[in-house]
């Protein structure tokens, strides 16, 4: 669950709506990870992220969404292990803060490559 300080930091960039609501998904799905997490495992696996899942009582109410979520949440890792690869640190460990930056990074690069307009 994201708390309120992590809401204000990723609002309060000034990245294009799209990009912030990407980081948000980025965002959720880094503090879900976290929670499925063993201490000192580095990413959960499929099946323990199926049985977070499934002791999530707002999740209940909607046990199809549950396999959806597993998948997206997978995904999202493969993107978070990337961006900690970046920063140096694994996947876990990384904050808002480090998303923010990698978001902030990200629409730079693609402003410097983009042609100016005529």
């Amino acid at each position: 669950m994201l708390s309120e300080h992590d809401l204000t930091e990723l609002e309060g960039t000034l990245l294009p709506a799209l990009e912030r609501h990407h980081l948000r998904l980025l965002a959720h799905s880094l503090r879900c990870l976290q929670q499925a997490a063993d201490d000192g495992e580095p990413l959960p696996d499929t099946q323990r992220l199926l049985a977070w899942a499934q002791r999530q009582s707002n999740l209940a109410v909607d046990p199809t969404f549950i396999p959806v979520l597993v998948e997206q949440l997978g995904k999202a890792a493969l993107q978070l292990e990337q961006i900690g690869l970046e920063q140096g640190l694994a996947a876990l460990d990384l904050q808002i803060a480090d998303l923010v930056r990698w978001g902030q990074r990200q629409a730079d690069q693609r402003l410097a490559i983009t042609p100016p307009e005529p």
